[in-house]
């Protein structure tokens, strides 16, 4: 098959171009949200499968079992 000639360039070609390459080098990236800052003391709740012995043993020292748990995972945390 023999080559397609080129077609000349028109002015829609070259505003179209110079418009996408200005776009290009002027649009900021997409940056993510900052992330929020921790405040101290300030507790998050999750969802955490753990032992049911486990559990039995903090629960069996009475009220306040979730804070000694904390407590806990602090000092295994080196925290």
């Amino acid at each position: 098959m023999a080559d397609q000639p080129r077609r000349p360039r028109t002015l829609a070609d070259a505003r179209t171009e110079a418009e996408a390459a200005f776009k290009k080098v002027t649009t900021k990236p997409v940056e993510a949200p900052p992330k929020k800052a921790a405040v101290p003391g300030v507790r998050e709740q999750v969802t955490l499968r753990i032992d049911q012995d486990v559990l039995e043993h903090f629960q069996s020292q009475g009220p306040g079992w979730q804070d000694r748990m904390n407590a806990a995972l602090r000092k295994a945390a080196g925290l």
